[in-house]
């Protein structure tokens, strides 16, 4: 099977449909609870362990949520992309987006609201994945798979936004980090915001001479993003949220469930 194509697949009472012709709902019509779908939306990512990473969350999701339709789809890269999806899901069935990405930024403001807005289907979007004190529990696992010990400064390497919002989140859950691992923790970013992951590395370096330097990976799944952490100049860089052939942390699973029912309840 070729990687990611199992994140695109409808699930529908344990039974996978892959998504085929065009269908359409009128805006607004009154659809039952029950025929909610959810459509987890990632970023999209040219890297075949991100998308694989990707599709098995999506399908642990899909497991974990008997009775409901799950559904994949990217907002770049990869394909399909949001009007695509939400046209191949099942006719009269409202739309639930759950934005697969750790921050709230151009996408989920913008791209996402913009693409349900001119969707024929009532479609609703959830809260983005964080920040989320259970992706904390995944970040200290990954700090403590990595061996990081006490003596060791942390920096949180995250995407990075243009999105002041999406920013400010991602400084919430580096403030939130520090606080479970008991030292201060910069957010430091790989693109579009400052500081710089590189800049903040070094600074981390120059400030403390003979300690070791370990970034945090906040991101989602492996991919090109996850390469330039590791190439950041720190000793080590841990691994991204989701693994490739790893089982979806579970912590991740409950949040896209959770975001899904606090739009569509329960």
């Amino acid at each position: 099977m070729i990687a990611g194509t199992k994140a695109l697949a409808t699930r529908v009472l344990g039974t996978r449909v892959f998504p085929g012709s065009r269908v359409f709902a009128a805006r607004g019509a009154r659809v039952g609870r029950r025929t909610a779908t959810l459509l987890a939306v990632s970023h999209g990512t040219s890297s075949a362990s991100g998308q694989e990473a990707v599709a098995a969350l999506v399908d642990a999701v899909a497991d974990s949520m008997p009775g409901r339709h799950v559904a994949g789809g990217f907002v770049d890269v990869q394909q399909p992309d949001v009007p695509a999806s939400l046209d191949a899901l099942d006719e009269g069935a409202e739309a639930v987006i759950v934005p697969l990405l750790l921050s709230a930024g151009y996408h989920v403001h913008v791209d996402l609201v913009r693409e349900a807005a001119s969707s024929e289907r009532p479609t609703r979007i959830a809260r983005a994945l964080g920040p989320d004190d259970r992706l904390v529990d995944v970040l200290v696992r990954r700090l403590d798979e990595a061996g990081v010990t006490e003596d060791d400064v942390v920096v949180l390497g995250a995407a990075g936004s243009s999105d002041a919002r999406a920013v400010a989140d991602c400084r919430t859950v580096a403030a939130r980090l520090g606080e479970r691992i008991g030292r201060p923790v910069e957010a430091a970013f790989i693109s579009a915001a400052t500081p710089r992951l590189e800049d903040a590395v070094a600074a981390a370096r120059a400030a403390h001479p003979g300690r070791r330097v370990v970034v945090s990976t906040y991101l989602l799944a492996p991919g090109y993003f996850a390469t330039l952490a590791r190439r950041a100049g720190a000793d080590l860089a841990t691994r991204p949220l989701l693994v490739r052939g790893e089982e979806p942390p579970a912590e991740l699973v409950e949040i896209v469930r959770d975001r899904f029912l606090a739009v569509d309840g329960a």
